[in-house]
């Protein structure tokens, strides 16, 4: 299992913290599950187009889209945070 988080805005237009979807089969990356999540449709569609600004940390590290994503992996997702 993967266990994915959903931070700021995101939990809050998907109406969720996050969850844990199965493996897959073969090696996966954190473009390929943002594209899993993409392919529900609805808001997910929409908070995972392609164009909108989404980081993304793989066990509390960040992370790039060809960063591998493994069974037993915490992947989250959030929106970029500007500060002053």
């Amino acid at each position: 299992m993967i266990k994915v988080l959903y931070f700021a805005r995101l939990r809050e237009q998907l109406g969720t913290a996050g969850e844990e979807i199965p493996s897959p089969a073969e090696p996966t990356t954190v473009a390929d599950l943002a594209a899993l999540l993409h392919r529900r449709g609805g808001v997910w569609s929409e908070v995972l187009a392609e164009g909108e600004t989404i980081l993304a940390a793989v066990n509390q590290e960040m992370a790039r889209p060809e960063t591998p994503v493994e069974d037993g992996d915490e992947v989250a997702f959030f929106p970029p945070v500007t500060g002053g």
